[in-house]
């Protein structure tokens, strides 16, 4: 009951106007914010520039959780947030690259995540072309985490320096572990799957798929029908 109330009290009622979406519509106009302060001369706008960074990085947090907890999941909130993820990334590894933060073979790095981004993206929007979902992995997952703070860390720059000798390295540390992070989540979403790896999957009705028997749905979302159930059960199975 609390969690009902919670959810009538906070929850917008348009799914344009939400509030997991206002987040995500708050991201993309925070990248002009960020590159203004970033090419202040001044140590402020350095420093003015990584919290920008880090209330993206919670607010594409926070806007999953609320869309989840208040169900209120939507299709441009789906477009949107990886858009505003990537946009937001991408502004900053460019500025940094400019600004000679990210210099010399640590530029690999910084292509390396940008080309496995947009990869990613139009993997994407190819399956979803097909009704296909690919889902985020745990160690993809990680990888955004590392890639954030290291971004964090190099926006710093020289202003953490100043604070923290070791600022810059340690976010160019970070930027290459989250480069080789970036490959090997890049070639587990591109590798095709293994038919023998399928597992056998139990059916309401009693009997088992195993995976020479999937056959393709005639219609989306994907999902696998018992071919022995009644017409009645299958019709009302969810599609």
């Amino acid at each position: 009951m609390a969690q009902l109330g919670l959810a009538e009290r906070g929850a917008p009622k348009g799914r344009f106007g939400s509030l997991p979406n206002l987040l995500t519509y708050g991201r993309i106009l925070a990248i002009p914010a960020l590159v203004a302060c970033f090419f202040v001369s001044a140590d402020w706008g350095r420093w003015l520039a990584m919290w920008i960074f880090i209330a993206a990085g919670v607010s594409d947090f926070l806007d999953g959780y609320l869309a989840r907890a208040w169900q209120q999941q939507s299709a441009i909130g789906k477009m949107l947030d990886p858009i505003a993820d990537k946009l937001i990334v991408a502004a900053s590894l460019m500025m940094l690259a400019a600004n000679g933060t990210i210099a010399g073979w640590s530029l690999w790095a910084g292509i390396i995540i940008l080309c496995r981004e947009i990869l990613v993206s139009g993997l994407r929007e190819f399956l979803g072309t097909l009704a296909v979902s690919v889902p985020v992995t745990k160690l993809a997952k990680w990888k955004t985490v590392v890639q954030m703070v290291a971004i964090g860390f190099l926006l710093a720059g020289s202003a953490g320096d100043k604070v923290w000798s070791y600022t810059t390295l340690f976010g160019l540390t970070l930027l290459w572990i989250a480069a080789v992070l970036t490959l090997y989540t890049g070639y587990d979403y591109l590798r095709p799957p293994s038919v023998t790896s399928w597992p056998t999957r139990s059916k309401p009705c009693g009997c088992s798929i195993s995976p020479g028997s999937r056959r393709r749905p005639a219609s989306p979302p994907r999902t696998w029908r018992c071919l022995t159930a009644s017409p009645r059960s299958a019709s009302s199975s969810p599609g």
